[in-house]
């Protein structure tokens, strides 16, 4: 099953090292677990945000470790893979940036047209767009089968990121 990390920290910027790689269960104790990939998202101190994700264990990726202790934010969002379905791409390792918005999902979206559907006119154009809005519609609509996070760097500041059961693109 997928982890799912997620910190405000607002207004300081802080290191998230103790939670990504120190706690007695940090991420990557748990990536012994849910090897099949790691990401990293947060805010640069221009509050622009910043992606890094490979489909690698995060206990097997220096630069993860490099990242947890040396980047510095106001929002952490971090993600450990196990594969359900799809590929072992990086592709498929949240999080994921949209529009100067930081989002991670865990469940599976399927019969996308049937969601389109449903959403109607405010569905995006493009595939990944469409993915990744139909996820933040859904957590709006609080969807029992689906957890998704949307973070934005403004005066509007989210709360942490609970853990969820299951991930997959």
């Amino acid at each position: 099953m997928c982890r799912l990390f997620g910190m405000s920290s607002a207004p300081d910027r802080v290191h998230a090292t103790f939670w990504l790689l120190d706690a007695e269960d940090s991420l990557v104790a748990q990536s012994h677990r849910e090897p099949d990939g790691t990401g990293l998202g947060y805010f640069t101190a221009n509050a622009l945000p910043r992606v890094d994700k490979r489909a690698i264990a995060a206990f097997e990726d220096r630069s993860f470790a490099r990242e947890a202790r040396d980047v510095e934010s106001e929002t952490f969002v971090a993600h450990i893979r196990f594969a359900t379905t799809g590929g072992l791409i990086a592709a498929n390792t949240h999080p994921f940036e949209q529009e100067g918005r930081l989002l991670a999902h865990n469940g599976v979206i399927g019969d996308l047209a049937k969601l389109e559907a449903r959403l109607g006119d405010t569905a995006a154009s493009s595939r990944a767009t469409r993915t990744l809005s139909a996820s933040s519609r859904l957590s709006a609509r609080r969807s029992p089968t689906m957890m998704a996070t949307s973070l934005r760097a403004s005066k509007q500041r989210p709360a942490g990121l609970p853990g969820s059961s299951r991930c997959s693109r």
